[in-house]
């Protein structure tokens, strides 16, 4: 009798791929991908002819997203993978659970604390399980920076100095896609930056408790690319030759898998992945500042700016006993033009990573980190034996995200575009009420 649980995916972009490659190919033995959904029948063709040329296997069966009922009741799936654009994580994830299924969802978990509640309340009614991929915990650098934590490095924390700087090939690339409105998104404030809160709660053992924001659209845009006298007259990239000799430019004919998953399906899709980073509209922030206050006391202090000429972090925690400070250089380079089932397999590759700790009245002393490889400083592979191996090694640091975790997350970035709108500090409380840590 076959053993092996049953997946479906919802939401066929990039960010499938590293699903679709662990089910098929990683984790096949375990694993079975019965059904793929969007809105897109060439985007789904195109996973299916990955599966075909690459790993001579049969194409899994397709569904249009309005036929997502029908394949869960068609394909009986154990478990709904959810991949689409963030607006639309708690549809998804509310109707897999009504139908039976549990669910893993791409972060975030949602963009609003409206849709958060209504996901605790299918949790609550239907007891299926939700997993948040939060890939950034299980890279080397982020596990070691919470094990010095955990085993009291630094004592009790008192303050996070934490600086996460996006370039202008990485942090541009938000501003080109459907992320650059507000309502599809929550902004970098909850799309980006929940990696980071999850981060800081996951470091610290502990949720926000009150924040306070701001933040602008300072860079990007059309008003401030005319300010500095640029003007661009074109839409998107693709298909206008002035655009040849643009720093910013990306053209979706020039890469086989841009082209497959996005440009040919536009008809269908009505998406443009290739928007001028100075056109109109954009409703995000590209700088932003945070100030929180966490249940346990610990003060936060969080920058995030999407236009570097480099990528990386650097966060310091300090506390009764000491500091420890973790310094990375991210290696984000230009898309290759090449066909791969998982694009994103070496996304978020680290250059240079360094933990210091400085105990107090000691002497400072250089942290040892294992090496990580792969994409997200070499969270992913670790986070996919997580998720799919039956028998996956111990996790001391329970770096499995539940839906408190998710919820956690995003709403440190939803209490901070709320504080921005209205320049008031924001009881976290006051949006959905998280459990006592246990």
């Amino acid at each position: 009798m076959d053993q092996r649980k049953r997946y479906a995916l919802v939401g066929t972009g990039s960010r499938a791929g590293m699903y679709v490659e662990a089910i098929t190919s990683t984790y096949k033995a375990y694993s079975e991908l019965v059904a793929l959904c969007d809105v897109s029948q060439a985007r789904m063709d195109w996973y299916n002819t990955m599966l075909c040329d690459h790993l001579q296997l049969d194409p899994v069966p397709t569904y249009k997203a309005t036929d997502f009922d029908h394949m869960i009741e068609e394909t009986k799936p154990d478990i709904v993978i959810v991949t689409t654009m963030d607006t639309l994580h708690h549809q998804y994830i509310i109707r897999a659970m009504e139908l039976g299924c549990d669910v893993i969802t791409e972060k975030p978990m949602t963009n609003t604390a409206e849709k958060a509640n209504a996901i605790f309340d299918i949790i609550e009614r239907t007891g299926k399980t939700l997993r948040v991929t939060f890939n950034y915990r299980y890279a080397p650098a982020y596990t070691k920076l919470r094990e010095l934590v955990r085993d009291g490095v630094v004592g009790r924390p008192l303050h996070v100095d934490f600086s996460w700087i996006l370039d202008t090939y990485h942090g541009a690339d938000y501003f080109r896609r459907w992320h650059r409105e507000k309502e599809n998104s929550g902004g970098l404030m909850v799309h980006k930056a929940t990696h980071h809160f999850d981060l800081v709660n996951w470091w610290i053992d502990s949720y926000p408790q009150e924040v306070f924001a701001l933040g602008d659209l300072m860079f990007y845009g059309k008003e401030n690319a005319e300010a500095r006298g640029e003007h661009y007259d074109y839409s998107r990239y693709t298909g206008a030759p002035e655009a040849q000799d643009d720093p910013f430019a990306l053209f979706l004919d020039k890469n086989p898998v841009l082209k497959g998953l996005y440009l040919d399906a536009e008809p269908e899709s009505g998406y443009i992945r290739d928007r001028n980073v100075f056109g109109e509209p954009i409703t995000i922030e590209d700088t932003m500042c945070v100030t929180a206050r966490y249940r346990n006391g610990v003060l936060l202090s969080y920058s995030l700016i999407a236009y570097s000429p480099w990528e990386g972090l650097k966060v310091a925690i300090t506390g009764t006993k000491g500091r420890v400070e973790l310094d990375i250089v991210e290696s984000v380079e230009q898309q290759k033009d090449t066909e791969e089932l998982n694009v994103t397999a070496s996304k978020g590759a680290f250059k240079h990573t360094e933990i210091r700790a400085f105990p107090m009245f000691g002497t400072p002393y250089t942290v040892e980190i294992p090496k990580g490889i792969g994409g997200h400083g070499g969270g992913d592979k670790v986070m996919l034996e997580q998720i799919f191996s039956p028998n996956p090694p111990a996790d001391p640091f329970n770096r499995a995200a539940s839906h408190i975790d998710g919820a956690a997350s995003i709403l440190l970035g939803i209490s901070a575009n709320r504080s921005m709108a209205t320049r008031e500090l924001v009881q976290v409380d006051s949006l959905l009420k998280l459990p006592p840590k246990a």
